[in-house]
């Protein structure tokens, strides 16, 4: 650092509390901004930079839904809601071969734990990855990798009849955890992909949060 041997200096966190040998191990995390300086109130000669790193309080994803589609004077949003649980079939069965089966499901009973929505089909399922990828919150189809789907450069939106068969209703990434949050406080996604014999399964839980 350039510092003479005879030069006496300390070193601070950037609300200004020196380090010492007592609370080194309390004040210096990873990632924590020090200052080098001559002197605890030293005039700082530039302005300085400090990363800051955190994770969103859970409340961003568990009640997004509820904010999203309350928004919405003067209509009913239980349908739409609905109507974004079953998007995901919409895209995994949309290059189906044979016959796409899509079935919405409403359980009353203990089977669950509590009454859910359930939504089967039989699309191409998705590995344990793009299982990950849904979980994330605004991750749109702009920006997902490795799938088909994230390939839009030529998109070109489909006209407003056909759009509940092609799986434009989820386009940026969000309602579907939005409309989980909105009907209930949870979601379990089961998939096995269809050219492996493993299923995955991935549970967001406002119990859990």
């Amino acid at each position: 650092f350039g510092i003479a041997t005879d030069e006496n200096f300390v070193i601070t966190t950037t609300n200004r509390k020196e380090i010492t040998e007592d609370n080194f191990s309390e004040l210096v995390q990873d990632g924590v901004t020090l200052y080098l300086l001559q002197s605890v109130d030293q005039m700082l000669l530039s302005a300085t930079k400090e990363r800051i790193d955190f994770l969103p309080h859970y409340d961003t994803l568990v009640k997004s839904g509820m904010y999203e589609y309350y928004a919405s004077e003067g209509q009913n949003p239980l349908p739409f809601a609905l109507a974004e649980l079953i998007d995901n079939s919409l895209s995994a069965t949309s290059r189906n071969t044979g016959i796409r089966s899509i079935q919405i499901k409403l359980l009353f009973d203990d089977s669950q734990g509590k009454p859910a929505v359930a939504v089967i089909d039989n699309g191409r399922g998705m590995t344990s990855k793009q299982l990950n990828k849904w979980a994330v919150y605004r991750l749109s189809k702009f920006t997902r990798q490795g799938d088909f789907e994230s390939d839009h450069s030529g998109y070109v939106r489909p006209l407003p009849v056909p759009r509940s068969l092609n799986s434009d209703i989820s386009y940026f990434g969000v309602g579907g955890k939005q409309a989980v949050f909105f009907v209930g406080q949870s979601a379990r996604m089961i998939s096995k992909p269809a050219d492996s014999q493993d299923v995955h399964e991935l549970v967001l839980s406002k119990e859990d949060f």
